[in-house]
């Protein structure tokens, strides 16, 4: 295996394993400061804040480090194409970095632009 095939291969354990971490710290102290039961019915990630998973994190709160894992699972490939931009790079493969810019460009605007257009 090449250098940035151990990198993505890395990358990618890590995330998935940061994320599968945070969302069974996250169900922990839901149950733990939930002894009667987790209400689900209300759960949603139609709104989810940077802002308010890190005041949560401290405070223990069980929903913000489910979110944390979450995100950091969807943004475990966001990661891979963004390396992918700069391996291309480095090989002086500039049509690849442009298709792989644009799947980045896409993947960007699929995450941050379009849920706020929905919500609107």
């Amino acid at each position: 295996m090449s250098r940035f095939e151990d990198i993505i291969a890395l990358g990618l354990r890590l995330g998935v394993s940061l994320s599968i971490l945070f969302i069974l710290i996250g169900l922990l102290l839901l149950y733990a400061y939930t002894p009667s039961g987790i209400d689900f019915s209300n759960f949603t990630t139609r709104s989810i804040s940077v802002m308010g998973i890190l005041y949560g994190l401290p405070r223990f709160d069980g929903m913000s480090f489910i979110l944390l894992g979450i995100v950091v699972l969807i943004a475990t490939p966001v990661f891979r194409v963004l390396l992918s931009v700069f391996h291309f790079a480095e090989e002086k493969d500039w049509l690849y970095v442009a298709i792989t810019l644009i799947v980045l460009i896409d993947l960007l605007i699929a995450l941050l632009v379009i849920p706020h257009l929905v919500a609107g």
